[in-house]
C-alpha cells in the first residue's frame, strides 16, 4: 500500500513536471533558434551594406580583411560575391575565389534582392548549419551578395544543456516529492499495518497487540477502535466456548458413567421381557456418550489454532490399514492399499489418523461380506507456482453407495441416511471435513465406479517450505493426539 501511494504521488508529480517542462523546453529551443537566425540575418545585412559601400568607393580590396574580421568575431564562414555571382572572397575556401556561384539557389535569390535564411545538413561540419544569404544594397539590382554560414552545434549543445538542466530539476523535484510522499504514505499506512498484524494475531487465536486508536487519519482511528472492540468481544466468546467445552467434558462424563452403571445394576432384577428395553437403553446411552464426545471434539477443533505439519501419507495409511484389518476380517471384508508411495502432505498433527479412522469405520459399516475397501493414494499435478501440488487419498467401498442428495447432506451435523444404523451420531463425516479443512485441504464424496462410495481427501503436498507458508494460519485443530480414538470406538461412532 505504501508503494501504491508513493507511486500515485510520483505519477501525478511526473505528469505535472512533463506538462510544465516539455512545453518550456520546446519553446526555449524554438526561441533560441529563431533569435540566432534573426541575429545572423541582421549581422549579414549590416556586413552587406558595408561591402556595398566599399565597392562603391573602389575599396574592393578591403573585402577579404573585412570578411575575416567579421567571421572571426561571429564564428561564421563568410562568402562575398559580386553582382554577377562571382566569388570575391571566402574566409574558408580560397579556391572558390573567382568562381561563378550564380546558379546556386541562395545566391541567385539574393541577386534578385531577396534574402535567404535556411538550415541545411552538412556532414563535413558535423551537423546542421545555418545559411544566411542577403543582397548588398537597397536597389533592385544588388551590387554584391553576402553569405554567412554558422555551425549550429554550439547552439544545439546549449539547448541540450538546458534540457538536461530541466531534467535535473525535475529529478530533484521528484526526489523531494518521493521523500515527502514516502513519509506521508508511511504515516497513512502505519495504522493499516498495525491492523494487519492485529488481524494475524486474532487469526492465531489471541490478540496480544491491539492497534492504536490515536494514530493515523480519523477514519483509520475509528476503524481501529471498532476492530479492537470486535476482537475483544470475539475473544470473550471464544474463551467462553472453550471454557464450556472444558467444563462439559468433565461434567457430563461422570453422570453418564453413573447412569450406565445404574442401568446395568438393574439387569439381575428385571424380568426377561424387559431385557430388550434395557439393552436398547444402554445402546442409546452409549450413543449419547459418543455424541457428547464428538460435539466436544468439534468444539475444540473450532476454538483452537495450530499450523499444519508435514506428514508421511503413505506411512499413516499403511499403519491405519494394518490396525483396521483385524476388524475388517471379522466382517469378511478386505482392506487394499494401493497408489503412490513416499508422499508427504500438510496436515494438523493427529488429524490424518482420525480422518482415515472415521472413513474406514463408515466404509466398513456399509461394506457387505466378501467385498473390499480400497485405500488409494493419488498425486496431483505439480502446480504452476501459484497453486501448490496436491495429493488425494481415496477410501472406496463396495457398499450400496449414496444418492447425490445424500452425498451433499452427508457432512451436515447429526444427519444420517434413512437406512443408516440407529447407533450412529451423525458427527463422523462433519469431523472429517473439519479436520481436512483445518489441514488446508478438502473432502468430497463421489459415486464409486461399479457401485459404492468414494471418499476423496485432497491435501497439499509438502514438497518445500513455501507451501507451508502459503497455508497461512487458517488451520484450526486441537493439540496433538487429542482427537485420536481407538479404532474399536471409532468403528461404531461415526455414521453417514
Amino acid at each position: 500500500m505504501t508503494r501504491r501511494l508513493l507511486l500515485s504521488h510520483l505519477s501525478l508529480m511526473l505528469l505535472v513536471l512533463l506538462a510544465l517542462e516539455v512545453p518550456f523546453g520546446v519553446f526555449y529551443d524554438r526561441t533560441e533558434v529563431s533569435r540566432f537566425s534573426h541575429t545572423a540575418q541582421q549581422g549579414a545585412m549590416t556586413l552587406a551594406e558595408v561591402c556595398e559601400e566599399k565597392m562603391e568607393h573602389g575599396l574592393a580590396a578591403d573585402l577579404p580583411e573585412l570578411a575575416r574580421t567579421y567571421g572571426h568575431r561571429t564564428g561564421s564562414r563568410v562568402l562575398i560575391a559580386n553582382q554577377k555571382g562571382v566569388v570575391l572572397t571566402d574566409t574558408t575556401d580560397l579556391a572558390l575565389v573567382g568562381k561563378d556561384l550564380s546558379s546556386e539557389s541562395d545566391i541567385s535569390t539574393a541577386l534578385r534582392d531577396h534574402p535567404v535564411v535556411d538550415t541545411r545538413r552538412a556532414p563535413s561540419a558535423g551537423g546542421d548549419v545555418l545559411f544566411v544569404t542577403v543582397p548588398g544594397g537597397s536597389d533592385t539590382t544588388a551590387p554584391c551578395v553576402v553569405r554567412t554560414v554558422y555551425v549550429l552545434g554550439p547552439l544545439k549543445a546549449e539547448v541540450h544543456a538546458t534540457w538536461l538542466a530541466l531534467a535535473g530539476v525535475g529529478l530533484g523535484v521528484l526526489a523531494v516529492v518521493a521523500l515527502i510522499g514516502f513519509a506521508l504514505a508511511r504515516s497513512v499506512t502505519r495504522p493499516v499495518r498495525a491492523l494487519e498484524r492485529a488481524t494475524a494475531q486474532l487469526a492465531e487465536g489471541r490478540l496480544t497487540d491491539p492497534p492504536a486508536t490515536d494514530d493515523g487519519p480519523p477514519e483509520l482511528r475509528r476503524l481501529a477502535a471498532s476492530f479492537t472492540r470486535t476482537a475483544t468481544r470475539l475473544q470473550h466468546v471464544l474463551q467462553a466456548q472453550q471454557a464450556f467445552a472444558s467444563d462439559v467434558s468433565h461434567q457430563l462424563k461422570t453422570p453418564l458413567t453413573s447412569l450406565r452403571l445404574r442401568l446395568e445394576n438393574f439387569e439381575p432384577h428385571l424380568a426377561p421381557c424387559a431385557q430388550d428395553s434395557l439393552d436398547k437403553a444402554l445402546g442409546e446411552l452409549e450413543r449419547l456418550s459418543r455424541m457428547v464426545q464428538g460435539l466436544l471434539a468439534l468444539a475444540r477443533l473450532e476454538n483452537s489454532a495450530i499450523r499444519p505439519e508435514a506428514v508421511d501419507l503413505d506411512a499413516v495409511v499403511t499403519d491405519r490399514a494394518a490396525i483396521w484389518t483385524a476388524f475388517a476380517d471379522e466382517q469378511h471384508v478386505d482392506i487394499i492399499v494401493s497408489g503412490a508411495t513416499s508422499v508427504r502432505v500438510w496436515a494438523v498433527p493427529g488429524a490424518l489418523e482420525q480422518i482415515i479412522d472415521n472413513l474406514l469405520s463408515n466404509a466398513l459399516r456399509m461394506s457387505p461380506p466378501g467385498t473390499a475397501i480400497t485405500l488409494a493414494t493419488v498425486t496431483g499435478p505439480t502446480g504452476d507456482g501459484r497453486t501448490p501440488p496436491v495429493a488425494e487419498l481415496h477410501v472406496i467401498d463396495q457398499g450400496p453407495g449414496m444418492t447425490e442428495t445424500e452425498r451433499h447432506r452427508a457432512f451436515d451435523r447429526f444427519w444420517r441416511a434413512a437406512d443408516a444404523d440407529h447407533d450412529g451420531t451423525g458427527l463422523g463425516l462433519p469431523m472429517v471435513r473439519q479436520l481436512t479443512r483445518a489441514s488446508g485441504g478438502e473432502v468430497t464424496l463421489e459415486a464409486a465406479p461399479g457401485g459404492g462410495l468414494d471418499a476423496a481427501v485432497r491435501l497439499r503436498r509438502a514438497e518445500n517450505r513455501t507451501h507451508r507458508d502459503r497455508l497461512g494460519t487458517s488451520a484450526v485443530a486441537d493439540s496433538a493426539g487429542c482427537w485420536k480414538t481407538p479404532p474399536s470406538s471409532t468403528r461404531t461412532a461415526p455414521s453417514r
